[in-house]
């Protein structure tokens, strides 16, 4: 699989999933694009190791929480390189507590950090994209907790929830213009909670249906398994995720060609 002369925006990229897709990219061949909060510790050090892999990458800070944080970063992105291709939309905001005592104004920020903001990066990127009239990738990093009821859980479960079907129907209405659109629910270590779901897609296994769409997910150091799923607006659902040593990353990768 090869990303040559494809470009990837990568949000919430400073560490841990973001910055394992955003590396993963960067080993397929794609240039990348960072996005992470203005204060993040982490950044930059993310930034300076996809540069050792021999692929150009700029650094954004923004606040992706707010429609004007996320046209600052579009905007900018558009600035730094002629065109993106593939969209990594990683931004979640989550704080555990009580349904009965649970603040109103701490679910509003739930909702606006970990559903909204998918909405206005998809929008401003698929306009984008559709201006181009060149297909791309836009891949949306919910949860398991979407689909798994989880006590005091339940203001992030909505929001992914709601981005599930925000997938599916942007998928419906991106499809004309050949851009995927799909989400990927990074599971959780066995659990108490496991045997109340099935996954979508065991690792490894090929699903037919549809335009092309590659995944890859380092397990550890030196493997990884490759889901391929022909399809868009599908939610593909893990089982497990692995425990994240310090200085290692995961990631998920997306084939950039549209059948």
């Amino acid at each position: 699989m090869t990303l040559s002369g494809k470009t990837a925006l990568v949000t919430g990229a400073g560490r841990d999933i973001g910055k394992g897709c955003a590396v993963e990219l960067a080993c397929a061949g794609a240039d990348i694009v960072l996005n992470d909060r203005p204060e993040s510790p982490d950044i930059e050090s993310a930034a300076e190791e996809i540069r050792s892999l021999g692929r150009k990458c700029h650094v954004i800070t923004a606040d992706v929480f707010s429609r004007t944080g996320c046209e600052q970063l579009v905007g900018a992105a558009l600035k730094a390189v002629p065109k993106i291709d593939i969209l990594i939309s990683n931004p979640a905001f989550s704080r555990r507590g009580a349904f009965l005592d649970y603040p109103p104004e701490l679910f509003e920020e739930t909702i606006r950090g970990t559903l909204t903001s998918g909405y206005h990066l998809s929008q401003l990127v698929a306009r984008h994209m559709v201006e181009r009239a060149d297909g791309g990738k836009i891949v949306f990093i919910s949860s398991v907790q979407a689909q798994i009821p989880s006590a005091l859980c339940f203001a992030y479960g909505a929001a992914k929830a709601g981005l599930n079907h925000m997938m599916r129907s942007i998928a419906v209405e991106l499809s004309d213009y050949r851009i995927n659109v799909n989400a990927i629910e990074p599971g959780c270590n066995p659990s108490p909670v496991d045997g109340f779901f099935e996954p979508h897609v065991q690792l490894g296994q090929e699903v037919r249906t549809g335009t092309v769409l590659g995944t890859v997910v380092p397990m550890k150091d030196d493997s990884s398994h490759l889901i391929k799923c022909r399809h868009t607006g599908v939610v593909l659902m893990l089982r497990t995720f692995p425990r994240v040593r310090a200085g290692e990353s995961v990631g998920v990768v997306l084939e950039t060609d549209v059948a």
